[in-house]
């Protein structure tokens, strides 16, 4: 079962070089998978109609109780059939339909047969997860390939229509899926069907979400917008997914849960108002168009209405009429479509009104879409007619609703009557006062697929009977009817035929009428669905800009203010409402004095930004709160925090500053009285909210801490640094994400910075020494001949061949060169004793990044590239490789990121323990060295540049270069 699923995904990934050898025969090998799975459904058959259904499960997610689990049962072989059978037809007819030259050709293959894969799942899926998934693969292939033609507007608009509604009715199912679930305590649907939960408000909230997503699929009003549109596609996709296949979701959804949810109160009302409502407004629509695919599509609209009338009528015989009715519309109307196809084709239009004589020639073609449309028309003895006649007579002997659901589908039997002849009139006849449409001749390949399915539907007719026993294994799901009605091809004459007679003589009489009623029907028509999603877009655009333009006013303040406002209003309800403080134990001042010293400290620190109007004291005022939290890390004795925060607040702050230098120096927005005074209760209001929250939090715990358990386990393993293991061993997982975004999110910042290539962001002094130089000076730059005497040399940093002297500091210059390599050795210390005392990989490499600050900071960007020759992306990449890498590793043991260790004794240095835990802690120091220095990189040495050429310090592009860093 799996296999046969898992094959139609394998083969579609293979679809591009199938047809790049094979050219449009590639649709004939691409045709086996589905090809098989009919086939084995029809193994099946046997055990289906007995009751006894194929199963197949497999643990997806364990801990959640979440597997995928599929169950072919009678229904399920229904459409299995359907799907697999008619679209290995619609593969073989696209090798006639399409030509080798004709572009984009695999990936429509290939989107085509995956969309059947993922049909064939969502029917067999017996897990409400697992039929959504597959739903929404069958949306996205479904977009595709009605945007096939991609490079025409209406075609676009018709896939991204078609996305948004069906996806629209998806999101809502899939709530409506976890609802129900919740409720029921399971989410294998044959257990839910087989012992359904009590109709709670909560169940019934469900149960309407789950019929959007499924009346949207299937294209019930308000949601037949999309369908129509969706002619756009080639003719194959159109009788494939909107005759057979994607629009019977939603059909079969219903008619999956109908047995168990029938009698729910909203179910029946929603299914019979909307799918009537839809049967009346598709066939009255198809009665005034002119295109034949247009014709037929709002043909589906209406039986498609029918079809969920239906399924979700909620009785035994209505269950049999549908499931009758889903076999007999895929036999008819597939073919139709592909025979307008081949219309098309031949006489290279499908305007009714424009073909004439097509049926003397191409009499072949004419005679399949006689069968396919009597069928349609339910004509006997064709199997439409056996499908009509048992949903007449189940709603016939139904309830007072039944009836008037019966009235509603004998009069869109009429229509429908009325519409078949329009549709074979239009394709077929000889019209007066037109010529003959020229066509060319057809082959029997060509036409092979749609005579085939009209022929089954010929055949199905007399022969209804021998689907009874399958098709009724799922109809006894319901109550049972006394009698029971068993479909048979004549039941003798009584009110069902007379009904039918009655649709039949109205049908005829309103196609003889068919001017006077195309021109009433133009006169009293709505505005089309297609005009109300274009103006539903349009509004909510408009919308859109609006509230946009009210929250984005471009005030940080203001986004911050939100923020704590936001904040402060649901920590409050919290609060009030819950009282979580009522027997809380009353909370501590301090634990030591100094503790008390530091917070006020801090708190003084971060009033006095609300002073200044300068930045750059905003900035340092800023960082020392950051500091004073580092020295309440100090105080409560976590020195491996306080090393970080020390560090990440240092060069945090040297970041500021090289933003702050492109900045005006004080701040330009002007602040009113009254703002600055309403801004200052909102923060004191936030803060104190957040004070409670965590005092709260820290008393209300009742279980022991987590603390002791982990000292324990780090100590078992002869370590004595709990954070720093706990950062790379047990849970280095959560570690190795957090250093992806951190990569990434700097590679996102440097980004917006980097307006050239890379590689013109610094040039080394030895790239300067081999052009003409150039030396700043206090007012202008002097040009040095490349060759002459006076060339810069290599003295203790690059700040004497690049530097202005009055922008130099000898003495910054020294100690900067004298304690870098003292700190990039403290660096490799922290990482390396990090398992037994302070350190660890993050903070080693923050340490590192500093020593790089400090050499850029005294010497420019010419000393930054002296100091790192290396791209920083290179520093990044290779330390996301080895975590990755040592993650990788412990697969080997079954497990990612399992530690191996390795002891040693080396004749200098001693003893030594090494374990993947360190390899895992040197990629992340190399990562946030990278990150570093690549944001270093960006706002240092890139604002330099640009500083320069704005001072006309800096050669232009292709000329001489300037070592200047103006300051």
């Amino acid at each position: 079962m799996i296999a046969l699923i898992v094959c139609h995904f394998v083969l579609a990934a293979c679809a591009g070089p199938l047809v790049h050898r094979l050219g449009r025969r590639a649709f004939i090998v691409l045709a086996l998978p589905p090809a098989a799975a009919a086939v084995w459904a029809s193994a099946h058959g046997n055990a289906a109609a007995s009751g006894e259904p194929v199963t197949w499960s497999w643990q997806w997610i364990p801990v959640y109780d979440v597997s995928v689990d599929l169950r072919l049962d009678a229904l399920a072989l229904l459409m299995v059939l359907l799907a697999a059978g008619i679209g290995a037809l619609v593969l073989l007819y696209c090798a006639s339909y399409f030509t080798d030259d004709t572009p984009r050709l695999a990936r429509f293959a290939g989107n085509l047969l995956a969309f059947a894969g993922a049909m064939l799942a969502l029917v067999l899926a017996d897990d409400l997860i697992t039929l959504y998934v597959f739903w929404e693969l069958t949306t996205v292939f479904s977009y595709l390939l009605i945007g096939y033609d991609s490079e025409q507007r209406h075609s676009r608009r018709s896939a991204l229509q078609a996305l948004v509604v069906t996806t629209f009715g998806g999101l809502a199912m899939l709530v409506g899926f976890l609802i129900l679930g919740q409720a029921a305590g399971t989410y294998r649907i044959s257990a839910i069907t087989a012992d359904p939960p009590e109709a709670t408000l909560a169940v019934s909230a469900a149960l309407v979400l789950i019929l959007c997503g499924a009346l949207s699929k299937s294209a019930i009003w308000p949601f037949s917008m999309w369908l129509p549109n969706a002619m756009a596609a080639p003719t194959p996709v159109s009788a494939y997914l909107h005759a057979a296949a994607m629009v019977k979701a939603g059909v079969y959804l219903i008619a999956r849960l109908s047995p168990a949810f029938a009698d729910v109160p909203v179910w029946k009302p929603l299914v019979l108002v909307l799918g009537g409502a839809t049967m009346l407004l598709g066939a009255w629509r198809a009665l005034r168009l002119h295109d034949l695919k247009l014709v037929l599509a709002y043909g589906t609209v209406s039986q498609l209405g029918f079809l969920v009338l239906l399924a979700g009528t909620g009785t035994r015989d209505a269950a049999l009429a549908a499931a009758a009715m889903i076999l007999g519309h895929a036999l008819f109307k597939a073919p139709l479509f592909l025979v307008t196809g081949i219309v098309d084709h031949a006489a290279g239009t499908r305007d009714l009104r424009e073909l004439s004589g097509v049926g003397r020639r191409l009499p072949y073609v004419a005679g399949v879409a006689a069968l396919a449309a009597a069928s349609m028309a339910a004509l006997p003895p064709l199997l439409g007619f056996a499908a009509k006649e048992a949903a007449f007579e189940a709603l016939l002997h139904g309830s007072t609703a039944d009836r008037w659901a019966l009235a509603a589908v004998v009069a869109g039997s009429a229509l429908t009557t009325a519409y078949t002849l329009r549709f074979f009139w239009g394709a077929f006849a000889r019209k007066p006062g037109v010529p003959d449409t020229p066509v060319h001749r057809v082959g029997a390949a060509f036409l092979a697929a749609p005579a085939l399915l009209a022929v089954l539907g010929l055949a199905l007719g007399p022969g209804v009977g021998l689907t009874d026993r399958l098709l009724s294994a799922y109809a006894d799901a319901y109550p049972a009817s006394q009698p029971p009605y068993h479909l048979a091809l004549w039941h003798g004459f009584g009110t069902a035929l007379l009904l039918s007679v009655l649709a039949w003589a109205v049908g005829v009489a309103l196609f003889l009428a068919r001017a006077p009623v195309a021109r009433y029907s133009r006169r009293i028509a709505w505005p089309t669905a297609d005009s109300a999603f274009g103006h539903l877009l349009l509004g909510q655009e408009r919308l859109a800009l609006q509230v946009t333009g009210f929250m984005q006013r471009g005030s940080l303040a203001v986004y911050l203010a939100t923020t704590l406002l936001v904040m402060l209003i649901g920590q409050l309800a919290v609060l009030i409402v819950d009282r979580p403080w009522q027997g809380a134990a009353p909370p501590r001042a301090w634990d030591t004095p100094l503790q008390a010293v530091v917070a006020v400290l801090t708190s003084v620190a971060a009033l006095l930004c609300l002073t200044v109007r300068r930045r750059m004291k905003a900035v340092v005022l800023a960082g020392l709160t950051g500091y004073g939290a580092a020295l309440l890390f100090v105080v409560q004795g976590a020195p491996d925090l306080a090393l970080t925060q020390f560090c990440v607040e240092t060069v945090a702050m040297i970041v500021f500053v090289l933003v702050l230098r492109r900045m005006p120096v004080h701040f330009s927005e002007s602040v009113s009285t009254w703002r600055r005074v309403s801004r200052v209760p909102v923060a004191l209001a936030a803060a104190a909210t957040v004070g409670i929250g965590m005092w709260v939090a820290a008393a209300a715990r009742t279980a022991e801490p987590a603390g002791a358990a982990m000292v324990a386990e780090v100590d078992d393993h002869g370590l004595k640094d709990v954070v720093a293991t706990i950062l790379v061993d047990l849970r280095a997982w959560d570690t190795m994400g957090e250093s992806t975004v951190l990569a990434a999110a700097a590679v996102g910042v440097t980004s917006l910075v980097y307006l050239h290539r890379r590689n013109e962001v610094s040039m080394a002094p030895e790239e300067l020494r081999g052009r003409t130089a150039w030396s700043l000076t206090a007012d202008h730059a002097v040009r040095v001949p490349e060759g002459a005497e006076t060339a810069p040399e290599r003295g203790w940093l690059a700040a004497g061949s690049t530097l202005a002297p009055e922008h130099r500091s000898v003495v910054f210059e020294v100690v900067a060169r004298l304690l870098f390599h003292p700190i990039l050795v403290f660096s490799l210390y922290l990482l390396f004793c990090a398992e037994s005392l302070p350190g660890g990989g993050f903070v080693a490499g923050l340490v590192a990044g500093i020593a790089l600050i400090t050499r850029y900071l005294a010497g420019g960007r010419f000393e930054l590239a002296e100091a790192a020759p290396l791209q920083p992306g290179l520093f990044t990449g290779l330390g996301l490789l080895v975590s990755t890498g040592v993650a990788v590793l412990g697969l080997s043991e079954g497990t990612v990121l399992h530690a191996f260790t390795h002891e040693g004794h080396l004749p200098v240095f001693g003893d030594y323990h090494l374990s993947t835990a360190v390899l895992f802690d040197f990629g992340v120091y190399l990562l946030v060295l990278g990150v570093v220095l690549d944001i270093v990189r960006a706002l240092g040495a890139k604002v330099d540049r640009q500083i320069e050429r704005a001072a006309g310090v800096l050669a232009p592009e292709g000329g001489p270069e300037a070592g200047g860093r103006a300051r």
